[in-house]
């Protein structure tokens, strides 16, 4: 009688462990083959895959619509939003100039796992100048931080700025502290919000 039901026991524990293999197995057949029937018309870009999208628009003044593009890592990427007015002009935008203020932003080399070198800069300083055949328009930092970075392939390729504003020509990268993140992103719209208030536009 008793070993009976340790039998009976024995196989009710390795059905459980087979039924559990079996959903393991299932969850692993749908992450590797999913169904194409619920799989996106068009795949995730990188920036949709690791970035989470923000908007400051009419930043300092009307028209000029930016995005910040936050990693998880705390790194964000500062550009011209789509509905910048540098791109209604005629022709786009035709030359790009880092050297405002005092100083020429692209001269900076950050080194090292210290950011050395690194300037620190107000959500309203000017990063650069960009040029159309008609005007010219300041783009600012958007966000308190530690300016890293910036694209200075724009200087020699600005029409970077007209075929892929949203990724290879990015204006900067700024690591900005925390607490300072926190207070500004309250002010910043989320990727529907901005596509609602344009829209209305």
């Amino acid at each position: 009688m008793e070993s009976s039901q340790q039998t009976t026991s024995t196989e009710q524990a390795e059905d459980q462990v087979r039924e559990s293999q079996e959903c393991e197995d299932e969850e692993l057949r749908q992450l590797l083959a999913p169904d194409p029937s619920n799989l996106p018309l068009t795949p995730p870009s990188a920036v949709d895959s690791n970035f989470t999208s923000y908007f400051a628009p009419d930043f300092m003044k009307p028209g000029h619509d930016q995005y910040v593009y936050r990693h998880p890592n705390g790194l964000c990427i500062i550009g011209l939003a789509p509905t910048h007015v540098a791109f209604k002009d005629q022709g786009g935008i035709t030359a790009v100039d880092f050297n405002v203020g005092k100083s020429d932003r692209s001269g900076f080399k950050v080194t090292g796992k210290r950011k050395k070198n690194a300037q620190h800069f107000e959500s309203n300083t000017a990063l650069c100048k960009v040029r159309t055949s008609y005007a010219s328009y300041i783009v600012r930092c958007c966000v308190k931080g530690s300016l890293l970075e910036v694209n200075d392939r724009l200087v020699k390729n600005p029409a970077l700025l007209n075929s892929s504003a949203d990724r290879e020509g990015y204006i900067a990268i700024i690591m900005p502290k925390p607490a300072d993140w926190l207070k500004f992103k309250s002010s910043l719209l989320t990727l529907e919000e901005y596509k609602k208030m344009r829209e209305k536009c």
